[in-house]
């Protein structure tokens, strides 16, 4: 059985400094509960500090996004080559405040998706619906759109190297409201549909589906337990290492 993914993206959060004393502590962490398989996703420019200090830990680092071609007239993206140089392992598409702000569309990460698989990078490909979507009724239809364009073309082979993060946009920041666990457990069953639906039960079974959206030592134990959960991306609650650990310790039990 493979390992539950456990892990968080800084955003635009953590210094250098900030970063590597965090690192310190997350390496120590790792070795106490080894049944997790844990990753991070700073920025950018504590990339390489970070990837440095993991070189003998079984951490998996993450980049918070990356453009589709190799090099190119692109001011302010960074290229596969460039993350490839610094030893990422995973590269986080799609997340919700990068559709919003910053204009990404399904279609472009479909070429994302395919230079990951391509440079060797694991995609972890975020989908979530607004709360329009949710009180419409459309959440499964929305998210069914979202990866079908971003898998479009993409290989059984490749996409068996992909993750999945299912994070509504309504359950994450400072004012999210955290989603009931039915819902979350019924989101997830109707993902792995898509997934059969597309690769078939091996390759869509292999593909872990994690969830994302206001997870706190609260909730994590009964998300953790949920059909097709495979992982949790936390957000806020892991940025402290304080709390993190006890949402690892609450798993644990």
């Amino acid at each position: 059985m493979n390992k539950f993914l456990l892990g968080t993206n800084w955003k635009m959060h953590k210094t250098e400094q900030e970063a590597l004393a965090y690192t310190e502590v997350l390496k120590e962490a790792a070795k106490e509960y080894e049944e997790y398989q844990f990753f991070i996703i700073p920025p950018y420019t504590d990339l390489k500090g970070v990837k440095q200090l993991l070189k003998d830990s079984t951490i998996i680092l993450g980049a918070q996004n990356m453009h589709w071609e190799s090099e190119g007239p692109y001011t302010g993206e960074i290229s596969p080559e460039m993350l490839k140089e610094i030893g990422i392992n995973l590269i986080e598409l799609g997340h919700s405040e990068r559709r919003q702000y910053y204009n990404e569309n399904d279609f472009d990460l479909n070429k994302k998706i395919k230079a990951a698989v391509r440079y060797g990078f694991i995609p972890l490909l975020c989908v979530g619906e607004y709360t329009e979507d949710k009180e419409y009724g459309v959440t499964q239809e929305v998210l069914s759109k979202q990866i079908k364009i971003a898998l479009h073309g993409v290989s059984a082979t490749d996409a068996s190297k992909v993750w999945i993060a299912y994070e509504p946009v309504w359950a994450i920041g400072v004012n999210g409201i955290p989603a009931d666990v039915n819902y979350v457990r019924q989101v997830h069953e109707s993902i792995r549909e898509v997934l059969v639906s597309l690769y078939g039960n091996e390759t869509a079974h292999a593909m872990p589906i994690l969830y994302g959206g206001s997870v706190n030592p609260g909730n994590a134990l009964e998300l953790s337990k949920q059909p097709h959960v495979d992982g949790l991306f936390v957000g806020r609650s892991a940025w402290d290492m304080i709390t993190f650990k006890q949402i690892m310790e609450l798993l644990n039990k």
